[in-house]
């Protein structure tokens, strides 16, 4: 099968936990899960084309766009990687529709289990998307708000008590015992009250909800986590291929590596077993 890369898509069944995950190739889809255990072999063929425009570009940038289109669309700004700078307000957002339809709608904030405790955002149309793409193993809905950058600062005020971020070579090593992310839940939120009341106060009573669901269980498709993890790069090696050992997030576990699949959106590989 040949294409270009787009980021996995999986699915969580809400009875048994269990993901399903599928390898985009252009307009094909690559089912994954029955692959664990088998020899799977992938080649860059060397061609990178923007998701964005479809030109050819010698290098990616921000996964899966050329450097031109990089400066001009606003899915590569920096505020979504730090949604509380959004600045849509002051009316310089890149693509103001854009803007309207992903970043000033409806956002959850929640806690998840995925290299450890983490606090993270996202779109309340990418529930569970964001936490599979994490690799986390559980995860509870703390607020629902009503824009990006409001997440974002509710965020900011949790990250001085817990981790935003995943490490992921720990993610890849094995699952975490389990957290009763309920019982976290109450022990921050009473530290961070002073600062919601404020936020309260700046964008409306109606603009933030406390939620209080259940919470969220994940298992991955993996039948064998990596005692050390060493990563694949299709810029350095063109060539991967190993028994494939697992799905976790966006990454692809080999016994003889781990590769990032989401990192190189838009590379043209051919894929085939072997």
């Amino acid at each position: 099968m040949l294409g270009h890369i787009k980021k996995l898509t999986a699915q969580l069944d809400p009875n048994t936990h269990q993901i399903t995950y599928q390898l985009p190739l252009d307009e094909q889809k690559l089912e994954l899960n029955p692959y664990i255990g088998k020899t799977l072999s992938m080649h860059f063929t060397g061609q990178i084309s923007c998701s964005n425009c479809g030109k050819k570009t010698k290098k990616s940038f921000s996964q899966g766009f050329c450097f031109p289109c990089m400066r001009k669309i606003a899915s590569c700004d920096m505020c979504i990687m730090k949604p509380e700078t959004c600045h849509y307000d002051q009316g310089t957002c890149r693509e103001p529709e854009w803007g309207e339809a992903n970043c000033m709608i409806p956002h959850y904030v929640y806690l998840s289990n995925t290299s450890g405790l983490k606090v993270g955002i996202t779109r309340h149309t990418q529930v569970p998307t964001r936490w599979i793409d994490q690799g986390a193993t559980q995860a509870l809905l703390l607020y629902q708000v009503n824009t990006r950058q409001l997440s974002g600062l509710i965020e900011v005020a949790l990250g001085e008590f817990i981790a935003d971020k995943t490490n992921w070579r720990a993610m890849l090593k094995g699952n975490n015992d389990n957290l009763d992310l309920k019982a976290v839940a109450a022990e921050l939120k009473p530290k961070i009250q002073e600062r919601m009341n404020e936020l309260t106060a700046l964008y409306g009573s109606e603009a933030i909800t406390e939620l209080e669901g259940d919470i969220w269980h994940l298992d991955f498709p993996v039948s064998e986590f990596p005692t050390k993890v060493t990563s694949f790069n299709f810029d350095k090696t063109p060539d991967v291929s190993g028994i494939l050992k697992g799905i976790k997030g966006q990454y692809l576990i080999f016994d003889t590596g781990v590769i990032n699949m989401r990192k190189f959106s838009s590379y043209q590989i051919e894929v085939s077993p072997v």
